[in-house]
């Protein structure tokens, strides 16, 4: 899946873009990376330090080129990170709440991140397992998808932060 935009990454990676001081001068880590295209935006944007995680091998090949191509450089880290301590100022997730028992793993941790200091993004454009009661929305954008992962050609997808939940 390293392959594609998917929509919660594209939408990230535009609000990091359009909000640069969210990450600039700060350590940020971007799980489940897949491409690098969320890894690059904070590059881009000014963050310090960014670090691309993700389980699959072929994204660090992926996200390498594509850093490469767009003039910047990062580390990546092969690694399950879900569960570690916090390692980061602001952490970024992209389309990662398709999945029921995923999802399950996620939340206590995105909970101990944001309890320790961190800032938790996620991009998210409508997922079943996405916690929206436990987040605020910053964001939404259209963003163009392929039909070989959706099933339309345009996609909402918010940017939230979790652990802040509206009022």
């Amino acid at each position: 899946f390293w392959a594609f935009a998917w929509a919660g990454g594209q939408g990230l990676a535009r609000f990091i873009l359009d909000h640069p001081e969210t990450v600039r001068g700060r350590r940020v880590v971007d799980f489940a990376s897949g491409s690098g295209l969320v890894t690059i935006a904070a590059k881009m944007a000014g963050a310090d330090e960014v670090v691309a995680a993700d389980i699959d091998p072929w994204c660090e090949t992926a996200a390498r080129l594509n850093a490469e191509l767009n003039g910047v450089s990062l580390a990546f880290a092969a690694a399950d990170i879900v569960g570690s301590e916090r390692a980061a100022d602001v952490y970024l997730a992209g389309d990662v709440f398709y999945d029921k028992s995923f999802a399950a793993l996620l939340l206590p941790w995105f909970d101990a991140l944001e309890r320790a200091g961190a800032v938790v993004l996620v991009g998210d454009p409508g997922r079943a397992y996405c916690p929206r009661e436990r987040m605020t929305p910053l964001a939404t954008y259209e963003v163009p998808v392929t039909r070989a992962l959706e099933d339309c050609e345009v996609k909402r997808t918010t940017v939230w932060r979790f652990g802040q939940a509206a009022s």
